[in-house]
């Protein structure tokens, strides 16, 4: 018998790459004092970790909702583009398509309307989103200012637009473990039309260590594999061939400290055994009363997927599991043709499953410490691409996301674009501003998102003046906003 036969069916649940280095950093590098040897080889698990202040969320659901989904249809209402419709747009504007490219603009389809006490201005499209318009805190201000989707999915979710770093589920339980044991402390939960843009790396753990990295929820069952040891290895015989790959694994550590694949390994082991109860019985929908179930539109063919997604979303962090990623497949909302029947059907299918996981955690008083986000990698162009099937083309400089619960403002709009929706123009949220702002609200240093690599070290910052956009946050009285600290190179 193998006494690996078992060996990567967890870890193998999602991959990392190598990572790449600025040649300004590495220009730094060069001058710097080289680091000091440490006198003993350092470990790295998913313990639960105290963060430098105290934190104001404890967890986050992130739905990452890849193409780019159109904010002057779904978020940014602009009364101009739509007395201009079908004028010429006169002024600068970068196309991702030049080919399809047009400088038509084309005003909004869809009627808004104001939702809440706050009297927050929402397309019907997101009608579903409006029953929590108090609750949420609507970001119009975005910018990346990278016009393609890979580059722009980097700075969003590692920091840079090169590939090769590390995710911001692997940075957040790098930063903090986990509260559970029998679960990975970062989940990540795929579409059923596929992965999305740069597939495996929106959750890889670049260069930390690969206990780091983002395990893979799929989306039908069984959702994780491999769950199930044949019957002649249930029981105490399972038992038996752990603790003597424990034995081996630890001696050849042993001679080896440092290892940081094999010390994930030897942990995916001891996890995997625990999830073959507790995965189970999380990801069980069945145990939700028909309410809840209603409440997501698991009752609705359009809505049963995705609400089920994010009913499990939550199910996972009401067990302790620190970071959730729900991902829309491919190009979901890339929408540079069809917009006018894509747009649409993409929001019936999501719409009710996010405003109700949004009810869902602050009926359950969870909002309070759990962070939720809705938002893709940009936005879209407020000019017609292709006129024989209207769609609209990429637009990094401008365009909106919404954040609830974990410490964030209900009913507040942020920033603005300009009257056609094209550029942010008032209280710019860059990535690494979102990424300062985020490291607050988790009680994060600096330097609890660092990381000493071979060549340097780094960070989730990495160097930029990232802004804590402190007019969003609900501050308490023990707390102030102070500018994270500098990366050092």
């Amino acid at each position: 018998m193998s006494h690996f036969t078992r060996r990567h069916f967890l870890a193998q649940q999602s991959l990392g790459i190598g990572s790449l280095a600025l040649a300004w950093l590495h220009q730094q590098q060069l001058q710097a004092e080289p680091p000091k040897p440490l006198l003993e080889a350092p470990t790295f698990d998913t313990t639960p970790k105290a963060p430098a202040a105290r934190p104001q969320a404890t967890a986050m659901i992130s739905m990452f909702m890849q193409g780019g989904p159109s904010h002057i249809d779904l978020f940014d209402p602009k009364p101009e583009l739509n007395k201009l419709h079908l004028k010429t747009y006169t002024g600068d504007i970068k196309y991702d398509n030049a080919g399809e490219a047009s400088s038509k603009l084309f005003g909004c389809p869809w009627r808004f309307r104001k939702y809440g006490q706050c009297g927050m201005d929402l397309s019907e499209l997101v009608s579903n989103l409006g029953t929590v318009a108090d609750d949420i805190c609507l970001i119009r201000s975005m910018h990346t200012g990278v016009n393609n989707h890979g580059e722009s999915i980097n700075a969003l979710n590692t920091g840079r637009q090169l590939s090769g770093r590390p995710s911001l589920g692997s940075w957040m339980t790098y930063g903090m473990g986990s509260d559970c044991d029998s679960l990975p402390a970062f989940m990540v939960l795929t579409d059923p039309s596929g992965l999305p843009v740069l597939g495996v790396e929106n959750w890889q753990n670049g260069w930390l260590p690969s206990v780091y990295q983002g395990t893979v929820v799929r989306s039908q069952e069984p959702r994780i594999l491999n769950l199930d040891p044949p019957p002649s290895l249930k029981g105490a015989n399972q038992e038996k061939i752990l603790s003597y790959l424990r034995r081996i694994n630890q001696s050849h550590l042993s001679r080896h400290p440092g290892e940081h694949d094999l010390a994930a390994r030897m942990q995916s082991y001891e996890l995997a055994a625990g999830m073959q109860v507790a995965a189970k019985e999380a990801m069980d929908i069945s145990q939700e009363s028909e309410t809840t179930q209603k409440l997501y539109g698991i009752d609705q063919e359009i809505t049963k997927e995705y609400g089920t997604r994010c009913l499990i979303a939550r199910r996972l962090v009401e067990r302790g599991v620190r970071f959730v990623q729900l991902h829309t497949g491919n190009q979901t909302w890339d929408h540079h043709g069809g917009i006018m029947t894509a747009l649409p059907a993409v929001c019936q299918r999501t719409d009710k499953p996010a405003a109700a996981l949004v009810k869902d955690l602050k009926e359950r008083g969870m909002l309070d410490s759990t962070l939720v986000h809705w938002g893709g990698e940009m936005g879209r162009l407020p000019v017609i691409q292709n006129e024989k099937n209207i769609g609209r083309d990429h637009n990094t400089y401008g365009f909106s996301m919404w954040l609830a619960g974990g410490g964030v403002k209900g009913g507040r709009i942020h920033g603005a674009t300009d009257e056609l929706g094209h550029k942010a123009v008032a209280d710019v949220v860059n990535h690494y501003d979102y990424h300062a702002t985020l490291m607050y609200l988790f009680g994060l240093s600096e330097s609890q998102l660092s990381f000493q690599r071979a060549t340097g070290m780094g960070s989730l910052l990495d160097g930029q003046a990232g802004k804590i956009v402190d007019t969003i946050l609900n501050l308490p009285p023990e707390r102030t906003v102070i500018p994270p600290e500098t990366a050092k190179a």
